[in-house]
């Protein structure tokens, strides 16, 4: 088996090359998912925690059945 320093080398500097690419597309899911979290979180801010019901009338105070 013939092993010369510059083939170790250059596998050493491609599994180097794929670490940095792993990490780096680890770091921009990451900020994704921050983004997207801060977004769901607005949005469920937004929506007002007191919403009233209804309670006369025909529409939204019924609720039909069938079995």
């Amino acid at each position: 088996m013939n092993v010369s320093s510059t083939s170790i080398a250059s596998a050493s500097s491609q599994v180097q090359q794929g670490t940095v690419a792993e990490a780096a597309q680890l770091l921009v899911l990451k900020k994704a998912m921050n983004i997207e979290a801060s977004s769901a979180l607005a949005l469920l801010q937004a929506v007002p925690g007191n919403l009233p019901l209804a309670t006369s009338g025909n529409l939204g105070t019924k609720v039909n059945t069938t079995a």
